[in-house]
């Protein structure tokens, strides 16, 4: 090994122990390992057995899922669990988990991508199965249309690695098209499928290989579901493994995949199914057998937080993350506030638009389907945040009765009033930026 190797990996170990004692962020060490020696990961020894996940939304979710299964089975495992997927968080967690000279002691790599940054990753390794979950719009200030991120995604696509697609999303199924070995997972027909798309907009429209116009079947939400190209023929791939029912009953919650692997869950929302989905197809297609890594999943709660159950004074209530600049994961959590049956209300956070970068572009507002709220059975409308007043204009045109509808520039305010003044369960929708600002407040509980 080259000593500008060495040297690297030592530092990226040194400055990782050092960042952990004073709480600095988990892509550091990596950053000084890169400038030492930028090639580090065409020097590190992996192991056979290497999985990398990408795509808009779940990514940290499902490589959580994944690793579950596989440790479950005996299996040891480095991943990023701090959801840090860009290159230099990919190299600290890898350098992090090898021996000064190179080799990584784990049995599986686990690493969750960045879209954007998976081709400048895999310049270096290639991951032997490389899942993708989904594309969506999802911050079109760094990201642009999906489209386009599919064209970065191809770039990190080699011919030595397997594919494991979302056959129910056309963007994503497309890579899989004249590719041999390519697996597939997806939904079949479910009594919440619709037969017309109720997004405000359809990125499924036009057939993501000859751009002619393309016909559904059915859509499980947005873009996803079984499609068809009017003119090349190009449509929904068979699964190899599928999502086949899901069940709420009495207070229980399970899926079902390929008709016989029965899965307690605490939430049947679908793009949680589509990731405990993607989580199976990886372990299977890893080696892991369907019924052990079924009973792995069985029950499993994240602990990343995209979901969490809290007491605020006397009132029960549950947490969605949802991600600004992304309208599809919004509307899949106004989805669970519209079907769920009880009494209720919702509040939406939006005090800090991203994570990375200061933006207070706020138009991704309007690519969210709050007309669903219209009809709905709801007692109040919270709406939080120093974006309160665009999330107001939006509610207005979305035609909320103002009379539901309360507004709180600072969030400690708006939770002050739901403890005083509701009685029903309530919801919070927001995003991993503001999650702590309400959870600092309240009581979490376990998932029931």
């Amino acid at each position: 090994m080259k000593i500008r190797a060495f040297t690297a990996i030592l530092v990226c170990k040194v400055v990782r122990c050092l960042a952990k004692l004073f709480g600095r962020g988990s892509s550091l060490p990596g950053k000084y390992a890169l400038k030492i020696c930028p090639d580090i990961l065409s020097h590190l020894k992996l192991p056979e057995l290497s999985i990398a996940v990408t795509g808009s939304n779940g990514k940290t979710s499902t490589v959580e899922m994944i690793a579950h299964v596989l440790k479950s089975n005996g299996l040891k495992v480095a991943y990023n669990k701090e959801g840090s997927n860009q290159i230099e968080g990919v190299v600290t967690f890898l350098a992090g988990d090898c021996t000064l000279g190179g080799k990584v002691r784990s049995d599986v790599v686990l690493l969750e991508a960045d879209e954007r940054y998976s081709r400048h990753i895999f310049k270096f390794f290639h991951p032997k199965y490389y899942v993708i979950n989904n594309l969506y719009r999802d911050q079109m200030t760094r990201n642009g249309h999906p489209e386009f991120i599919k064209s970065i995604i191809s770039q990190a696509v080699y011919d030595d690695m397997t594919l494991i697609l979302n056959a129910d999303d056309p963007l994503v199924a497309s890579f899989g098209k004249d590719r041999p070995g390519t697996i597939y997972f997806g939904a079949d027909r479910l009594p919440t499928d619709k037969e017309t798309n109720e997004g405000i907009y359809d990125d499924g429209k036009y057939c993501p290989v000859c751009k002619k116009p393309m016909t559904y079947e059915y859509y499980h939400y947005n873009h996803i579901g079984k499609f068809r190209c009017t003119e090349c023929g190009f449509e929904r791939h068979d699964t190899d493994h599928t999502l086949t029912s899901t069940k709420e009953e009495a207070g229980k919650a399970s899926i079902t995949i390929d008709g016989k692997y029965e899965i307690p869950v605490f939430f049947t929302g679908i793009y949680h199914c589509y990731n405990i989905l993607a989580a199976f197809t990886a372990a299977v297609t890893s080696g892991i057998d369907p019924q052990k890594a079924a009973e792995a999943l069985g029950g499993y709660i994240l602990k990343s937080g995209r979901i969490s159950d809290f007491t605020l004074g006397k009132l029960d209530g549950r947490l969605l993350l949802s991600k600004h600049e992304n309208s599809v994961s919004y509307d899949r959590s106004i989805d669970v506030v519209v079907s769920d049956k009880r009494k209720k209300s919702v509040m939406f956070i939006v005090d800090a638009i991203s994570r990375k970068y200061y933006t207070s572009d706020s138009s991704w507002l309007w690519d969210i389907n709050f007309e669903k709220l219209k009809g709905a059975d709801i007692d109040k409308i919270i709406l939080a945040g120093q974006y309160c007043d665009d999330l107001a204009v939006r509610f207005e045109l979305a035609g909320a009765p103002e009379d539901k509808i309360e507004m709180f520039e600072l969030v400690t305010d708006a939770a002050e009033y739901c403890s005083h003044n509701l009685d029903s369960f309530l919801y919070v929708i927001t995003c991993f930026s503001d999650k702590e600002k309400i959870l600092s407040i309240v009581t979490r509980r376990e998932l029931a």
